[in-house]
């Protein structure tokens, strides 16, 4: 096959079958005596699979892994590919756990109202908690707490003379908010976004920015899932040529 051939079968420009060629997507191609690359069918799939892999997991991964699968035996690609798969439900578990932490939030939130439309108190009054309590209650370090603090996205009162931190109800929820958004793998200016949107809400009581950003998580990950399972067959064929011998039946042609 030519270039402009391997090109049209996989959907990639020809710059970009040669840019591919030179960073070890795919194996070299056999050059004929007048200089012009000759590929097989194996540099499809290994194209094909590229695409899918790199919409799962970035392209330098990619990368790493087709070149992986090229030099490993049947059982060893077929770990790493499975690996791939387990660490995108690993991510879809993240954000699950998050989304019942936020429900979690809005549940005891709304227990909390009821209560206080019973006894007629504020909600405020409740028990306050260290900078070393919390942080063994959410399970993070008291320097995390520190840095969310000075991002603006958790807010402690200062008390004493010595200025110490101290937690109230409030705080505390906008805590477990941050653990539960930073579990379903967002960086700090995303979280900052919804803090500062459920702020101009009055508040944790409606966290819908919240949701909203979980759901389209998960979106984004069953999209993920998708393009990995197109990209399986291609990946196959990698993986079997890689673990067969030249002419042995079965083997991509």
């Amino acid at each position: 096959m030519r270039t402009a051939d391997v090109a049209r079968e996989s959907g990639y420009s020809v710059q970009q079958v040669r840019d591919l060629e030179r960073l070890g997507v795919i194996p070299p191609a056999v050059r004929s005596d007048n200089g012009y690359r000759s590929y097989t069918p194996l540099h499809v799939h290994a194209l094909r699979a590229y695409r899918g892999l790199a919409a799962a997991v970035g392209p330098v991964e990619a990368r790493r892994l087709l070149a992986e699968l090229r030099t490993a035996t049947i059982t060893e690609a077929a770990a790493a590919v499975d690996e791939v798969h387990a660490r995108l439900a690993r991510e879809r578990a993240e954000v699950l756990r998050a989304q019942r932490a936020l429900q979690g939030i809005r549940d005891e939130g709304d227990e909390r109202d009821d209560r206080d439309g019973q006894d007629g108190q504020d909600g405020e009054n409740g028990d306050f908690m260290t900078i070393t309590q919390l942080a063994e209650a959410l399970g993070v370090r008291s320097s995390t707490l520190r840095f969310w603090e000075e991002e603006g996205l958790v807010r402690p009162e200062r008390v004493t003379t010595l200025r110490a931190r101290r937690y109230g109800p409030a705080a505390i929820r906008a805590a477990r908010l941050v653990v539960a958004l930073r579990a379903g793998g967002y960086g700090i200016p995303a979280v900052r976004e919804v803090m500062g949107s459920l702020e101009n809400r009055d508040g944790l009581d409606g966290p819908e920015d919240a949701r909203r950003i979980l759901r389209e998580r998960l979106d984004g990950l069953a999209a993920r899932s998708v393009l990995l399972l197109r990209a399986g067959a291609d990946l196959a064929a990698v993986v079997t040529a890689a673990d067969a011998s030249p002419g042995t039946p079965g083997s991509p042609e």
